[in-house]
């Protein structure tokens, strides 16, 4: 069922005002907003009742009617206690301790852990290790660092402790050593950021045994403050943090940036340092869109002259014995859980156990064979009533809201799964309804809640209105169309058990670690597609949370005419792993242009030897690789990206330029042509085409709405309808769109116009977000998420930072300051006279104009204010918003006031820095 759309996206245009009752403020440049003040003898409503004038605000003045959840009831009544998942307590076989196993304890001397590393795990709640842990640690050459390991476990069943163990005793053993973790998401490698700095925060680590004489007899050696410290940095594209190689101890990176830090370190001979490589979510080296870049890397490594201990983990990994030929390595196999998992499927209101895939099966298939009535029949043990609601007559959607409202009135904590961002909100606002009339029986809870919504309203996008109606309840959603901050905001207030009910895409499963006593998905797709095994056994393994759940629970809520379809996804096997880089994307062409670029090989023997070492020569022909080899080599030579003579190859200014951006040969060869034609009438009297050439070029899978295109192509002034004459985009093919029309993609020449007109589109974007136009704004006049509108501005960033490294390798200094400006401003969300302020923490874009216009242009002016003098002019910078009651808008002003200390003690340390600066230049 989907959802109205208009619903969603009604805001409340009210504007909250300032009571100077609360904050005192000096006079300042720019006009103040009236006030009244709301104290005196007025009724102060209960939490309940502020709780609900949140949702009625967010659905202006309409309050949809409640709905009452279907009831659940057990088949058998005299079975109910074995079978109801909230009263059953079942006999699980402890899990031997530290006090039956001293080799289970962190302390164990044969781990080799020092005592202050142990109390840290122990301080995060990491007492003992599993059994499992100790045989996996205890297998050959794994903690003295001389064998590479490959291991799966199940999510949940704690694998990520075995890789961070090894990685920190190869860390910890030796001053100089580095260590390098290797993350899909940017919100895994924030989260395992957090993680790692409390793990190692105090520790100490050993001096180089070889090169502290060394040092000691050098005079001009000092040691750096933090020489004996672990330094755990995160690299992602679009972070702040420009770090290089020699600024961390611990690198935690997403696939790209751990390729080309490495790239690096080999070019500039210092990866000598590099001791531990961990590859988490394995699984993923076969897919040609990012995880190739995975066999790039570990046979990179391969191929050096010095150790490197590759640890490979993944919950799926069907063929884990090729893994262990190609890296060496030893493996390690368990499906060991702390919490065990019960499985159900849902079908037509009716609930099966399933638990194992094979009873799953079984109970599939019954299901679908009809036909013979004289066999016995699962039977279900237990059943969702229909609903009497309109909005709830589909069984999916109805089986949906009654798990999810049943877990949540238990005090569990459930994930609901959905096939899109629309479905995700409107299973929220559904389930949110159902569970409204248990308000009022927790107050402490709703006044978390509550806090929650103030601490929501205070960003800078404001109140997402659905977020509005749905918290209140303890329900909200969480999808790549919210911001970063309404993300974490969200999945943190969900972990700590403010929220109950979660609705996630499928991204939520792989993409950062929060698990449930319940996880429910509503049927066997996402989109439009079903979902593949490793996606499934992913989400499911989200279920149960050790130390809060005694079992985990999952429920696949299964459509009648996908019953088969589902049968086929549960009796399917993990996939095999192979190669990527015989696709047809020609990845191996990348593969051998970084390989010659950085020197790692630069003769056809040399080539070959790296070969051999890929995943790719134990998973494909000789012949068929052979014939790879020849024509990517050939192909590299045509682009101009190699040189060869004699079987001897090296790599052009061009090649080199290609490998320092990180592109992919074919994008780089586009770059280059866009780059020298701009080289040749680069339009410098506006900004359009300097935010052209700086979006992105890969996989650009961006919808063109084509009417918003010709609204703003209308708006453009000269400049920027040169620069679309420039690069060859026609105002008649624009108009014809979007009365309508097709772009036509067949021939390549289509098919690079095409791109133009999309990076064109998105460069719009970047210009609005350049000039102070906030997200949502962006987000409303663009048809496009907040989240879209953000994740846009952090990919250029990393990729203008990839594009000021192409400028400066074809010694193209001029285009590389002018990228290095404008990444500047897009970091900034501002015009150039906010560089300096946007340097303030929180103080960004729209934000930071509302500071300058009050007066408060510099740094010192911000460091020298009390911060209560800077909370009116934050809720000046706010987005309109719902008007509350005076306790909700005290809260609200609250946030605010510590938003402002942060801002104040920002700005102070920045001011100092550059009084210091100026002291030292004088």
């Amino acid at each position: 069922m989907e959802p109205p759309r208009g619903i969603l996206h009604k805001t409340t245009v009210e504007s909250t005002t300032l009571r100077h009752g609360s904050f005192h403020t000096t006079t300042l440049a720019g006009s103040k907003r009236p006030h009244t003040d709301d104290n005196g003898s007025r009724h102060q409503p209960s939490t309940a009742e502020r709780a609900v004038q949140f949702q009625r605000a967010s659905t202006i003045g309409k309050e949809p009617p409640e709905l009452s959840a279907s009831t659940i009831e057990a088949v058998d009544p005299d079975s109910a206690a074995r079978t109801s998942e909230y009263s059953q307590r079942l006999a699980i076989p402890a899990t031997p301790t530290s006090t039956v196993d001293r080799s289970l304890s962190l302390s164990f001397p044969r781990y080799g852990l020092s005592e202050p590393l142990v109390n840290n795990l122990k301080a995060l709640g990491i007492k003992d290790i599993y059994p499992w842990q100790k045989q996996c640690l205890l297998g050959p050459g794994l903690l003295n660092g001389t064998r590479n390991l490959v291991y799966t476990a199940p999510t949940g069943g704690g694998k990520s402790l075995v890789a961070d163990i090894l990685m920190l005793k190869r860390v910890l053993e030796d001053s100089d050593s580095k260590a390098l973790l290797v993350l899909p998401y940017v919100a895994l490698v924030q989260e395992k950021v957090r993680w790692l700095r409390n793990i190692v925060h105090g520790l100490k680590r050993q001096q180089s045994n070889q090169d502290t004489p060394k040092k000691e007899e050098s005079s001009l050696w000092q040691r750096r403050a933090d020489e004996d410290s672990v330094r755990v940095i995160g690299f992602f594209g679009g972070g702040k943090v420009r770090a290089t190689w020699s600024d961390f101890d611990i690198g935690v990176c997403t696939f790209e940036k751990a390729n080309t830090l490495i790239n690096a370190a080999i070019n500039e001979c210092t990866i000598t340092n590099l001791r531990s490589v961990v590859l988490d979510e394995l699984h993923m080296v076969d897919d040609d869109h990012r995880g190739y870049l995975m066999e790039l890397i570990a046979t990179k490594l391969l191929s050096l002259e010095h150790e490197v201990q590759i640890v490979g983990m993944s919950a799926t990994l069907q063929n884990i014995d090729l893994l262990s030929r190609w890296l060496n390595a030893h493996t390690y196999c368990t499906f060991y859980r702390p919490v065990p998992i019960e499985e159900h499927l849902v079908h037509e209101g009716k609930i099966y156990p399933a638990s194992s895939t094979s009873g799953l099966l079984k109970t599939a298939s019954q299901l679908a064979s009809d036909s013979n009535a004289s066999q016995p029949q699962t039977q279900p043990v237990r059943i969702v009533h229909p609903s009497p609601h309109k909005e709830l007559k589909d069984p999916v959607l109805n089986a949906v809201v009654a798990l999810a409202t049943e877990t949540a009135k238990s005090d569990f904590g459930a994930l609901v799964f959905c096939n899109s961002r629309r479905g995700c909100e409107f299973n929220a606002r559904l389930i949110s309804r159902a569970l409204r009339n248990t308000c009022s029986l927790d107050p402490t809870m709703l006044e978390k809640r509550l806090d929650l919504l103030a601490d929501l309203r205070s960003l800078s996008t404001g109140l997402d209105p659905t977020l509005a109606e749905t918290i209140p309840s303890g329900v909200a959603f969480h999808h790549a169309g919210l911001t970063t901050e309404e993300r974490d905001l969200i999945a943190n207030a969900y972990d700590n058990g403010v929220l109950k009910v979660l609705t996630a895409t499928c991204s939520l499963a792989a993409g950062i670690n929060l698990p449930a006593r319940r996880v429910i998905l509503h049927n066997a797709r996402m989109g439009r597609d079903l979902i593949g095994p490793s996606m499934l056994r992913q989400m499911r393994g989200r279920a149960g949370r050790k130390g809060k759940d005694e079992i985990g629970e999952t429920y696949l809520c299964c459509r009648k005419d996908d019953l088969k379809d589902v049968i086929e996804l549960m009796h399917a096997e993990l996939p095999q792993i192979s190669s990527g880089l015989t696709t047809d994307k020609h990845r191996i062409q990348r593969a051998l242009l970084e390989i010659i670029a950085i020197r790692l090989a630069n003769s056809r023997d040399t080539v070959l030897d790296y070969i051999q070492r890929t995943l790719l020569h134990l998973s494909a022909t000789s012949d068929n690789i052979e014939t790879h080899v020849e024509s990517s080599l050939r192909d590299l030579a045509e682009m101009g990206f190699i040189q060869s003579e004699s079987d001897n190859y090296a790599a052009t200014q061009l090649g080199k330029a290609v490998v320092a951006s990180s592109l992919e040969p074919e994008d780089g060869a586009f770059v280059h042509r866009e780059m020298q034609r701009a080289l040749r009438a680069f339009v410098m009297d506006g900004e359009m085409h300097v935010l052209y050439m700086f979006t992105p070029v890969q996989d650009l899978s961006v919808v063109i709405n084509w009417q918003v295109f010709r609204s703003e192509m209308e708006r453009l002034d000269d400049s920027g309808l040169r620069v679309m004459t420039f690069l060859g985009l026609k105002p008649t093919q624009v108009n014809k769109m979007a009365q309508g029309g097709n772009l036509k993609e067949t021939t390549p020449a289509e098919q690079e116009i095409s791109r133009i007109y999309r990076r064109f589109y998105l460069a719009l974007q970047l210009r609005d977000i350049c000039n102070e136009m906030p997200i949502h704004l962006i987000s409303r006049k663009y048809d496009v998420p907040r989240g879209a509108v953000q994740t846009l501005a952090q990919t250029c960033q990393g990729f203008a930072a990839g594009m000021i490294k192409f400028c400066e390798q074809m010694n193209w200094g001029a285009m590389a300051a002018i990228l290095d400006h404008f990444s500047d401003r897009l970091n900034a969300g501002a015009k150039s006279d906010l560089l300096a302020l946007a340097k303030v923490t929180f103080i960004k874009s729209r934000t930071a104009r509302v500071f300058y216009e009050n007066g408060f242009k510099t740094v010192a002016a911000i460091a020298n204010a009390d911060p209560k003098e800077l909370v009116p002019i934050l809720m000046q910078a706010q987005p309109s918003k719902v008007r509350l009651k005076s306790k909700d808008e005290q809260k609200y002003e609250e946030k605010l006031l510590a938003k402002a200390k942060v801002i104040a003690d920002s700005a102070n340390k920045l001011w100092q820095m550059e009084m210091m600066q100026q002291v030292y230049e004088e």
